[in-house]
């Protein structure tokens, strides 16, 4: 029975993922509940408000034994900005969690309730909460890195360029060790698809919207990872980022995957479908390597 379900896991993850597609990467709760997680890394705490709004929540993930100075990750999920949930994520939170990094899932406030540049404030908020509460968890405040997939990608490469979203809450943008940007919208002028018209339109100035529009050479460390069929956020969105930080002397890292599109990316972190593509395997030694 065991040889037998380990042989269905592959086709049942691959029916999950393309039930992602079509629901735009969400709910992702079947791989929490049908699918294995990884070992060693568990829920430290969950639901923490980190603002007043009932959007404004997180979970934690650590090392079951929480040995001290470990370093932080803050993942922000895609939804187009109108959709998510933290709990459908925990398989990230305990991937990363067992393999040493506390780590922070938090959900934000979403379109039609937010507009830009409101759901940004969110993100900043998070990374402020943990950067005040991280040691709690055997994490060091120092050593805070941001991941993010689609929107949630676009959110953590917003808040580690524009510093004025950390500024406001009297942090620096040293604070950011390190951004890992998954299939993210970088640079998306003119607005032609309807959940851009609806999170952005209402901007005076519509470049303000555009991660690019932020690169210095102050930027934190990055990578950035594509899918070679990603249909969704084209390829160019990361070429065109990593081409502006590196002209601006910041580091960067690209990463291009074959055969695997916009959420399976994201998916390749999970257990069963980690050998599609080695997408955790690259997130965690880029973290390392900035630690």
């Amino acid at each position: 029975m065991r040889a037998s379900l380990h042989l269905l896991l592959p086709a049942l993850a691959a029916m999950l993922g393309l039930a992602a597609v079509a629901v735009g990467c969400a709910p992702l709760s079947a791989y929490n509940t049908l699918l294995p997680a990884d070992d060693g890394g568990s829920v430290a705490a969950r639901d923490i408000a980190y603002g007043t709004d009932p959007r404004q929540r997180l979970d934690v993930y650590a090392l079951d034994n929480r040995p001290d100075n470990a370093p932080v990750v803050v993942f922000f999920y895609g939804g187009s900005w109108n959709s998510g949930s933290k709990t459908d994520y925990a398989f990230i939170g305990k991937a990363l969690a067992a393999r040493g990094f506390v780590t922070v899932v938090a959900d934000y406030r979403l379109v039609p309730d937010v507009y830009f540049p409101d759901f940004l404030d969110d993100c900043a908020a998070a990374v402020a909460w943990t950067h005040a509460n991280a040691a709690r968890f055997g994490g060091r405040s120092d050593r805070i890195f941001l991941l993010g997939h689609s929107a949630g990608a676009y959110n953590a490469a917003m808040i580690g360029l524009d510093a004025r979203f950390l500024a406001a809450l009297k942090l620096p943008q040293s604070t950011i060790r390190g951004v890992a940007a998954l299939a993210g919208p970088f640079d998306f002028l003119p607005l032609d698809v309807q959940s851009t018209r609806e999170t952005f339109g209402r901007a005076k100035d519509l470049t303000t919207t555009q991660p690019i529009s932020y690169v210095t050479r102050s930027a934190p460390p990055f990578l950035l990872a594509t899918g070679e069929d990603d249909d969704t956020v084209k390829p160019r969105n990361t070429r065109k980022l990593a081409e502006l930080l590196r002209a601006a002397g910041a580091d960067v890292t690209v990463k291009t995957y074959k055969n695997v599109g916009h959420v399976g990316i994201m998916l390749a972190l999970s257990v069963t479908l980690r050998n599609r593509a080695p997408v955790l395997e690259d997130v965690v030694n880029f973290f390392r390597k900035h630690v």
